[in-house]
């Protein structure tokens, strides 16, 4: 099983989350690209501290919007949202090269997450960049999204992901952030959810209905309040339950 987590998300000399801490944790590092978060210096920071520890990158591209950190919807034309992307892949992608690594897949961000699981037009332009810049790219998203099908329809990779610190509805998708329940912060929660994701590819929705979630990989969000501590606990209960914890890509 991968473990993932959204690192990179701080700009200028505001820091979100312990990016640091959490590398010494996780196996792949989705790292902001500047548009939702992040900036030049933080981008090198980030990827210098994963090649040294062998953790893989993978872009983490947004809307244009620092300002909502990437969780307001924007209406892109397909054109626009393409380029974005490329661009975004392309100026990761140069950091990672400084310190002889590379991007090794794509992660929509927030609201572009969301959309791109329910709307044609935007998953078809992220494919649209992975097709122009690397096809070898896999894509991590939510199993079953609109983007899912897209990606294997274009004969990428796709790599479906839980979220062991958010809360699910009972269709299988997530709650949203303005509801309550969207986020689980206790720890050692998050870790049992994480072990079940894992052993048995299932999730417990907030009303109580086991929902199938069949994942190669699961998300902790490096904003989310005792973020460290959760992924302390997760990687040490999945190793516990004799879960191989491994990058994918």
């Amino acid at each position: 099983m991968d473990l993932n987590a959204d690192l990179g998300e701080g700009f200028g000399i505001w820091r979100l989350g312990d990016d640091e801490a959490l590398l010494d944790l996780i196996t792949s590092a989705n790292v902001a690209c500047g548009f939702h978060g992040g900036d030049p210096s933080t981008m090198r920071r980030v990827c210098a501290a994963a090649a040294h520890r062998g953790v893989a990158v993978g872009a983490q591209v947004g809307y244009r919007d620092l300002a909502g950190f990437g969780r307001r919807h924007i209406a892109y034309a397909f054109a626009d949202l393409r380029d974005e992307t490329t661009y975004q892949l392309g100026a990761l992608d140069a950091f990672c090269r400084a310190y002889r690594t590379r991007v090794r897949y794509l992660k929509p961000h927030g609201a572009l997450y969301h959309a791109a699981s329910v709307d044609e037009s935007q998953a078809a332009a992220l494919i649209a960049a992975i097709d122009d810049y690397d096809r070898d790219l896999p894509v991590l998203c939510a199993p079953g999204s609109v983007l899912a099908q897209l990606a294997t329809g274009a004969g990428l990779r796709v790599v479906a992901e839980g979220f062991a610190d958010r809360g699910y509805l009972p269709n299988g998708t997530l709650v949203p952030r303005t509801a309550l329940g969207a986020l689980v912060t206790d720890p050692e929660q998050v870790a049992a959810r994480a072990v079940r994701m894992a052993t048995e590819q299932t999730v417990v929705a907030v009303d109580g209905t086991v929902v199938p979630c069949p994942v190669e990989s699961i998300c902790l969000h490096g904003d989310t309040p005792g973020a460290v501590a959760s992924a302390e606990l997760v990687r040490a209960a999945l190793l516990e339950a004799g879960v191989t914890l491994t990058p994918f890509a």
